[in-house]
Formats: C-alpha cells, sequence, structure tokens
C-alpha cells in the first residue's frame, strides 16, 4: 500500500495545511488509484471525476485549517444513498440508471464540511445481503483475500476503505451491515444510536432499522466523519433533536472503572473458536487499561435472528413497492397490460435475494399469519430491548465478538440463505434494540483474515463507545497492519 493511502483523515488534513499536497492532486492520486485497484476489488459502482475535481479545485482555493479536517479529503459513498447528479443504483438492475436530482442529508453535510464526494461503493443489492455477492454489479473482494468476502451489504465500502481506495466512506447497518464488513477488512465501523443520523435521502430497507454511519481506518477519524453527519434533520421525523457532541475530542481520556458486560451468549456454539479466543484476549486488555469486566445473560439472543428477518422483511416488502415500472427506475418492454408492468418489471428489475425477502415480509403481513409472524416477532423486539436496557443500568457497554466466523470463500454461502442468515445473530439485536455498535480491529486468524470486536453502547452514548476503542486502538498495534 502507498504511503500516502496509509494516511488518516488527520494527516492528510495537516499535509493539504502544510501544503505539502493540494486537494487536486489528492483527488487525482485517489481516482488513478481507483482504477488500478479496482480491476481486483470491484468496490466502486461510479466514480465522481470531473465534479471531485471540480470540488477539490475550489477547496485549494478556500484554503485550510485543522479545523476543518474533512475539507478537500476524497471520501466514498455506500450506492443507496443518494447523490445529486451522481448515478445511484443500490446495487440493482431495477435502478442500474438512476441519476437523484436531490443529494441526501449526510451528503449534503460532508460538502458543508468540506468533503470531496469521489465516487458511489458496491454493496449488497438493495442491502440484502451480508457478502455483497448479490449486487447486479458483480461481487466485491475482500483486499486481505481476494478469494474471500468483504462481508456485506456495506462491502464495497469495507473493501475500498481497507484497500486504500479511500480514507474513509459511509455504509448503512439494517443487522449489521456496517461492523460485520468492517470485522472482515480489519477497518472501524460504526452503527449509530438509531435517530442519530439522518435517514433522508437513503434508499429503505427497512426504516425501523436502518442507519447510516462511518467506515474508516481508525477510531479518530471515525469520530470525525459522525460529527460531521449526525444531528436533527427536519426531513427525517425520526432524527432526535440533540446536540452532537465533539466525539473526536477527548478520545484520551482512559477507561479506568468502566463496566463492561460480557454476554455468555455471545460465546456459545456456532462462534469460531479462533474468534472466540481473539475476542477474549481483547476483552482482557480492556480489563487491563483498567475496564472492571462481568458476564451478564441475555436470554431473549437466540430469538434475534428470526425477529429481524420476519420484521426487516416485513418492512421491505412495503419500502420496495414502490419499484413498480411507472415512476422511474427499470421498466419491462413490450407488456399487455398494466399487471403485465408490474409482474414483468419487478420479476426482471429485482435479484433472487430481494425477490425472496419481499415474499417472506408479504407472507408474515398476509392475512391470518400476522399475528402469528409479525406480531410475536414485534414482542420478542420489546423483550430483548427491554433486556438490554437492563444490562446497562448496570454497565457502560457490552463487548463481544462481531461475526461468528472471519471472512468465509467467495460463493460459500450464497446459495444456503439460512447459513448466510445465522451469521447475522450478534449483531442483529443492535439494530432491533436501536443501539449503537462498533466493529475494532481485534487480532487475526492463522489464515491472516481479521477479526473484530464489537463494542454495544447506551442509547446515543456513542461518546463512551469511541473512548473504549481508542483506548484498545491505542494499546494494540491491528490498526497500522493492511494487506499486501
Amino acid at each position: 500500500m502507498s504511503k500516502r493511502f496509509e494516511e488518516t483523515i488527520r494527516g492528510l488534513n495537516q499535509q493539504l495545511v502544510d501544503g505539502d499536497i493540494t486537494a487536486v492532486e489528492l483527488v487525482e492520486e485517489t481516482i488513478a488509484r481507483i482504477k488500478d485497484l479496482d480491476e481486483t476489488y470491484n468496490a466502486f459502482i461510479s466514480l465522481n471525476e470531473e465534479a471531485a475535481l471540480e470540488a477539490a479545485k475550489a477547496s485549494d482555493e478556500a484554503g485550510y485549517s485543522t479545523d476543518r479536517p474533512l475539507q478537500g479529503i476524497p471520501l466514498g459513498i455506500k450506492d443507496n444513498i443518494v447523490t445529486e447528479n451522481l448515478r445511484t443504483t443500490a446495487a440493482s438492475r431495477m435502478l442500474e440508471n438512476f441519476v437523484p436530482v436531490y443529494n441526501s442529508t449526510v451528503c449534503d453535510r460532508l460538502e458543508a464540511a468540506g468533503a470531496i464526494i469521489i465516487g458511489k461503493l458496491n454493496m449488497d443489492e438493495f442491502a440484502m445481503g451480508g457478502s455483497t455477492e448479490t449486487s447486479y454489479f458483480g461481487q466485491t473482494r475482500n483486499p486481505w483475500d481476494t478469494d474471500r468476502v468483504p462481508g456485506g451489504s456495506s462491502g464495497g465500502s469495507a473493501a475500498a476503505v481497507a484497500g486504500g481506495e479511500v480514507v474513509a466512506a459511509l455504509g448503512s447497518d439494517t443487522g449489521g451491515s456496517i461492523r460485520q464488513p468492517a470485522a472482515f477488512t480489519g477497518i472501524v465501523g460504526l452503527k449509530p444510536t438509531y435517530g442519530l443520523v439522518s435517514r433522508w435521502g437513503l434508499i429503505a430497507f427497512g426504516s425501523s432499522f436502518d442507519q447510516i454511519g462511518p467506515m474508516t481506518r481508525t477510531v479518530e477519524d471515525n469520530a470525525i466523519i459522525l460529527e460531521a453527519i449526525a444531528g436533527h434533520d427536519d426531513h427525517d421525523s425520526t432524527t432526535a433533536d440533540l446536540t452532537v457532541p465533539k466525539y473526536s475530542q477527548n478520545l484520551d481520556e482512559g477507561i479506568e472503572g468502566l463496566k463492561v458486560a460480557v454476554p455468555k451468549e455471545f460465546f456459545a456454539e456456532g462462534v469460531d473458536e479462533k474468534v472466540q479466543e481473539n475476542v477474549r484476549q481483547a476483552i482482557a486488555k480492556l480489563e487491563e487499561l483498567g475496564a472492571i469486566v462481568e458476564e451478564v445473560s441475555i436470554p431473549h439472543l437466540k430469538y434475534g435472528i428470526p425477529a429481524y428477518y420476519i420484521l426487516a422483511s416485513s418492512e421491505a416488502s412495503s419500502n420496495l413497492q414502490r419499484f413498480d415500472g411507472v415512476r422511474y427506475g427499470y421498466r419491462a418492454e413490450n407488456v399487455k397490460d398494466l399487471e403485465d408492468l408490474y409482474v414483468r418489471t419487478r420479476s426482471e428489475g429485482f435479484g433472487s435475494e430481494v425477490k425472496m425477502r419481499i415474499m417472506l415480509g408479504t407472507f408474515a403481513l398476509s392475512s391470518g399469519y400476522f399475528d402469528a409472524y409479525f406480531n410475536k416477532a414485534g414482542k420478542v423486539r420489546y423483550l430483548l430491548r427491554q433486556e438490554l436496557a437492563s444490562v446497562f443500568e448496570k454497565y457502560d457497554v457490552i463487548a463481544g465478538p462481531v461475526s461468528t466466523t472471519p471472512a468465509y470463500k467467495l460463493g460459500e454461502r450464497v446459495d444456503d440463505p439460512l447459513q448466510m442468515y445465522m451469521a447475522d445473530l450478534l449483531t442483529v439485536p443492535v439494530n432491533l434494540a436501536g443501539l449503537p455498535g462498533m466493529s475494532v480491529p481485534a487480532g487475526f486468524d492463522e489464515d491472516g483474515l481479521p477479526i473484530g470486536l464489537q463494542l454495544i453502547g447506551n442509547y446515543f452514548d456513542e461518546s463512551t463507545l469511541y473512548k473504549t476503542a481508542y483506548a484498545f486502538e491505542q494499546a494494540t498495534d491491528y490498526q497500522s497492519k493492511h494487506p499486501e
């Protein structure tokens, strides 16, 4: 990896302030690197070359300061986050040529902070998948081992950051889609508290689950981006009207006396031994740094997967009704009538994973099954949320693994949806409850594949997560390692 692309946001900002590099040079180098590496990684769907260079020129003319660390920094955006005049596909044939006429709130806020959108990143179609293998634009590969998945659905964002194509990117997390790919690629990924970051302009999968979050190489970089994108938005009634803390300040306060809960269910049968070993060592490191670590139990955790897939698929069934071939997106040709237009457009425009989830959600919402499935899943969600809330009455942070295994081989699980869904066992509780959760690099298995430590915080307490993750990061050297 080129030394330039081992830099942090702070490091690049200092180079811009010192005049060692211009934003134009940085954008040109970034585009060249993407074009070189993406033949292998396939992390990008679209590049924003002309507009990015124009933005870089304007940034150079404005000048730089350390108070605006994102100014002139090229960032990648997951392709389910709309970008004005830049193709947004959700990695689907349905939106293959869709060019939005407005910006998402998060992109407006990044541009207001001076960041430069360099392009749109590959993902599982409509964010439905855990490996970035369901994309209409082809699978993304893990920079640590290109025969393996980068995780999903934000796999393009993870691969681009881990591979050094961009210093940071935005992803979205519905059931683990930021944290799991971050763990698989050895980077830092945060799923914020539900309502902290606006969903205006995020193509909806599960509206009560989805959250946009940052994916970076370091904890400080992650905090810098969250500061820029968080906060109330009049366009999104689910955003909380709270003052956004300066997450990147006071990261080095330490974790002496921090109370850490470790659910025994996070280390149950089915979690890879090497994952357990690395994560237990990581938790021991937290204890060594002054944290108080105790085991707890979250009994309803085992029901998280079925509850999540019923509820999220039901919401997807409703959200994806808008893609009908009438207003925008793909439209089937030579149709006989309106019903034929709907059926053929959706049959041809959606991939098999999306169709499967729409059918599952429609079934769960149908007459005669609503009470048996959807209502019952909602009750489980409530009970799990109550159990997690009771943990945070006594503890500051919950710690455990992110994924049950390290990154697996391409094609290994794509035809086994049950195995693919069960891999989300440790991430979906965070989304069901609306809590913040993050993945930080916590070691490697015998094949050199990254393993992530998951940290879960109380509502709107991202500051404690960042301080915990920063203390761990500074005490280890995992974040300094990069794919060859």
